[in-house]
Formats: structure tokens, C-alpha cells, sequence
């Protein structure tokens, strides 16, 4: 493993947290390549280089700073990854008081080391797997190579599989490190990764144990702890059953249901759809043609909009509906008349009632979108 003048840099500004002495990161062949004196980042330190050689903690003296070049009197400990030296952690100062902190500060700093280098290799794990399922959904064949990088990444692709998407509201990207905690909700066969910046996809494995309720058990059991632990407010769609080799479909239903989901921060199977099954293939234009016949005489009246998108949320009750928006009941049954006189609709009809229902479900379609 290489120390890298960045990660020299991050575990130094760590290490200095603890200590008030100037402190350098020397590389492997003696070259500082982080220092609290900048002046000294790219200077030759002998007294690390022999650190480094000999693999053990060199003290230098004010005698040794005109025989070694580039010292000062201070502390050289060897940092150790894997049994391998990778570099030198310099101390500055009087060898006699920092030389008890010297063990401490290195073993911080090879925690630091062994921290990020884990951390790299889930972010590099993360990369495959994102690629790999991306493949796993659009590939209409599965190659050799295919096959080969299911191996490398231990994915069976025997059993079927169910699509899970997650979304969170919030302006927050989740990090490899915070996914990984949601690994003990998973089975040990589920593929779990980021998609996109405010989604998690989740490949599920089914078998003949898995059902509905069981999986509706697990989702909120991690939907619970992102929104206790960071406080996300998260939405889920879950696809149907398939088998491996058609994964697209369970994906296509999950987005399905994740746009119904995402309406009431809820948790909706594809199964339970009905009417969105219909009107998720209506292409864009003929909604917005929709929209414009049966809402554009009031389309700039976020009153009227509002009043009768709370409407249908509370299932077309008039008492709930004012609950609902704080207003008096006759304040409500005067909006239901102006939204019929200007928009020539009846809401004692069934035909216009549904109409008006899709219209609002396209428009609040169309702003998210936009």
C-alpha cells in the first residue's frame, strides 16, 4: 500500500488533534509529503529514511542534526501496514517529553491507515457491484464475462430475484460506510447498492420461505433505523418475484410502485396496483394534453389545486378534507363550486370526479418531473 500525499495530509490533520508539536509523514523513499511547516513538504529526511530501513523508532538529537540531513531533534516512528513499513511519522521537539506519546500517535495512525484502506475497498466493491447490476438489468445475454465478474463477486445467480427501490427526501447522499450498516437487515445473497444520489436498490433473493409479509417485515425494520439513525424520511417500491435472467421487469415494477410510494412516504408492492399499472404507459404528451382539457382554466389557482389534491388524499371527504386544510366547511363547499364553474366539471358525476383525479395525479406527475 502506497501513502499517498493526501492520505499523509488527513492523517496528519487527525494526529494533530492530539499533540501541539510540528509532526511530518515521510514516504518510503525519505520524502516528507505532509507537514504542519509547509516549507518542508518535498524535503529529504534522513533520520526517517534510516527509521524506514532498519523498521524501528529513530531519536534525533540536537548532536545528529548536523551529521543527518533535513532533521530536527524530535521522534521517528515506522508506520506498519500488513508487516510492511510504509512510511514514517516525525515528531518535532524535545526526544525526552514526546518520546511516551510516540507508540500512541503511531498505532492512531495505522488505525487511520487501516481505516481508509478498508474503507477504499468497499467503495471499490460498491463501483463493481453498481456496474455489475446495471449490466445484470439491461444485458439481454449474460456473457462469459458476465459470469466471470458474478464469480469474482460471489452473486449466485440461481435463485430469483425481487427488486427493492429505496428513495430518502432528503438532500443527502449516503456513504458506503453508512450502506453497510444496513447489511444486517439483508440476507447474506442480497445485493444492496447506491442509485443515483437519493435511492438504494436492493436485489433480494426469493425463495420458497420468502413472502409478502416477510418482506414487508424486513423493509420496515431498516426503513425504521435510517429514519431513527439519520433521520431520513425514506419511500419503497418492491417489485415482483422473477427469475434472475429478467431482473429488468421486478425493476420496472419497483419504479412503478416507488412513484405511487414516494406520494405518502409509504411502503407499496407492485402487486397492490391497479389503476397506476394503466396509467404509468400513457406517454408524457397525452397527459399534458389531459392536464390542459380538464385543469386549464384554473392550472395558476394553487388555491383550487391544493384544495382538491387534499380532496382525494382524504378520500373525498368534505368534513376531513377542511380538517385537513384548516378552513370551515362552507369555505370548502364554495371552492367546490367555483372549481365546478370554472372548470364546467360535476363532482356528482362519477365520470368527472375520475377525471378530475387523473388530472391532478398527472400534475403532480409533470412537477416532480420538472
Amino acid at each position: 500500500m502506497l501513502l499517498l500525499p493526501s492520505l499523509a495530509q488527513k492523517i496528519m490533520y487527525e494526529v494533530k488533534k492530539l499533540l501541539d508539536e510540528d509532526i511530518i509523514i515521510v514516504d518510503t523513499n525519505g520524502s516528507i509529503v505532509a507537514s504542519t511547516d509547509e516549507k518542508r513538504v518535498g524535503a529529504f529526511h534522513e533520520g526517517a529514511l534510516l527509521s524506514i530501513k532498519e523498521r524501528r523508532t529513530v531519536v534525533i538529537t540536537k548532536g545528529d542534526t548536523n551529521a543527518l540531513k533535513g532533521v530536527k531533534p524530535g521522534v521517528n516512528l515506522p508506520i506498519f501496514f500488513s508487516h510492511d513499513v510504509i512510511g514514517v511519522i516525525g515528531i518535532t521537539g524535545n526526544p525526552d517529553q514526546i518520546l511516551p506519546y510516540g507508540q500512541l500517535l503511531r498505532k492512531m495512525t495505522e488505525l487511520l491507515i487501516q481505516d481508509n484502506y478498508y474503507n477504499e475497498q468497499h467503495e471499490w466493491r460498491s463501483r463493481m457491484l453498481e456496474a455489475f447490476v446495471f449490466d445484470w438489468l439491461h444485458l439481454k445475454d449474460w456473457t462469459a464475462a458476465f459470469l466471470e465478474r458474478a464469480k469474482l463477486l460471489q452473486i449466485n445467480l440461481e435463485p430469483k430475484r425481487q427488486i427493492l427501490l429505496l428513495y430518502f427526501h432528503h438532500n443527502r447522499t449516503l456513504a458506503q460506510k453508512d450502506i453497510w450498516q444496513l447489511h444486517p437487515f439483508l440476507n447474506e445473497q442480497d445485493v444492496i447498492i447506491r442509485w443515483g444520489n437519493d435511492r438504494l436498490l436492493i436485489v433480494q433473493t426469493v425463495d420458497e420461505h420468502t413472502t409478502t409479509d416477510l418482506t414487508l417485515q424486513k423493509i420496515k425494520k431498516m426503513k425504521a433505523f435510517m429514519e431513527d439513525t439519520w433521520h431520513l424520511c425514506t419511500s419503497l417500491g418492491a417489485g415482483q418475484p422473477v427469475l434472475s435472467d429478467q431482473l429488468l421487469h421486478s425493476y420496472e415494477q419497483a419504479e412503478r410502485a416507488l412513484t405511487v410510494a414516494m406520494k405518502h412516504n409509504r411502503i407499496v408492492f407492485d402487486e397492490e396496483l391497479r389503476l397506476e399499472m394503466c396509467l404509468k404507459d400513457i406517454s408524457a404528451e397525452t397527459k399534458r394534453d389531459f392536464i390542459q382539457r380538464v385543469l386549464g382554466s384554473i392550472i395558476e389557482d394553487v388555491e383550487l389545486i391544493s384544495t382538491f389534491q387534499a380532496y382525494f388524499d382524504e378520500n373525498m371527504s368534505l368534513k376531513a378534507t377542511a380538517e385537513a386544510l384548516h378552513i370551515h366547511i362552507n369555505t370548502l363547499h364554495y371552492r367546490i363550486k367555483k372549481l365546478e364553474q370554472r372548470t364546467k366539471l360535476n363532482l356528482k358525476s362519477s365520470s368527472d370526479v375520475v377525471s378530475l383525479y387523473l388530472a391532478l395525479q398527472f400534475l403532480d406527475e409533470s412537477t416532480k418531473i420538472n
